[in-house]
């Protein structure tokens, strides 16, 4: 059912989420997150995440009617004139379209492990706290067939606005496993689960991206776009592995480097 709302000002309280949008701790803390731009709502209304309300102008309501009174539960729906919306972020990047929704519950590793077709294929995130570089990650790990992202406790959360929109709205897709410390996560992935981690590592000499068996059952980790992998992490892993690059560039930007070790896993497990 749609409460629709025909609005002149953001003072109501229910558009509380969207005049707070540098607030990402409290859209945490509440767990909730900010959807914005044509493209990710479309992907959010095809998901079965929790939406609860929509800031939209009257031209896409019209559009997307349909699509929100198909969904379950009430959705709080806020039309406003372009002008109103645009005062938010700047209507370049919302497109007139804005969405609160529920960020969904968290995986375990073993129900992850679990439920994914062999030969595994998971990524793990160390550091990595530039939401954007995240978001394009995310959007890497689901065009190549990453089955879950774990994400370390130095990492940014994948709901953040400019991670969702990066991803462009491909995290719905993707389950999350967040956790307390990433070198015991993977720990137990090699242990208990006879999983291999492979860490993209730019400063390995030993092995590069097309000498590394990737087919079987893996978890590939990218770390920070200017620290990389700590050191931590880095001994916890099975393996390092660098791209072959061309002498006077020591590194690729890590959503780069993502779209490359990804593409070469799924080579791999083709030629296989």
């Amino acid at each position: 059912m749609l409460d629709i709302r025909h609005i002149e000002t953001l003072e109501d309280p229910g558009l509380a989420p969207y005049r707070t949008l540098r607030r990402t701790t409290d859209h945490e803390k509440d767990g909730i997150f900010v959807a914005e731009g044509e493209k990710v709502i479309a992907r959010l209304m095809e998901s079965d995440l929790q939406v609860f309300s929509v800031l939209i102008t009257e031209e896409w309501l019209g559009i997307y009617r349909d699509r929100l009174e198909s969904r379950s539960g009430t959705i709080a729906v806020f039309v406003g004139e372009k002008t109103l919306l645009s005062s938010i972020v700047g209507f370049h990047l919302h497109q007139g379209i804005m969405a609160v929704a529920a960020i969904p519950k968290a995986q375990e590793l073993e129900t992850i492990v679990n439920l994914s077709k062999r030969p595994r294929l998971f990524v793990a995130v160390d550091g990595m706290t530039n939401s954007e570089n995240l978001g394009v990650v995310i959007r890497n790990c689901v065009a190549f067939g990453v089955q879950a992202l774990i994400v370390g406790e130095t990492s940014s959360n994948p709901y953040l606005r400019r991670a969702v929109r990066n991803s462009m709205g491909t995290i719905f897709k993707l389950p999350v496993v967040p956790t307390s410390s990433l070198a015991e996560t993977i720990h137990d992935l090699r242990t208990r689960f006879s999983i291999a981690v492979v860490a993209a590592h730019p400063r390995s000499e030993k092995h590069s991206t097309g000498s590394s068996y990737l087919s079987k059952d893996c978890c590939i980790v990218f770390g920070s776009e200017g620290y990389g992998i700590s050191e931590k992490v880095l001994a916890a892993c099975t393996q390092a592995v660098a791209i072959p690059m061309m002498s006077g560039v020591d590194s690729l930007n890590v959503s780069s480097a993502s779209a490359v070790f990804l593409y070469e896993v799924m080579q791999q497990r083709k030629e296989r």
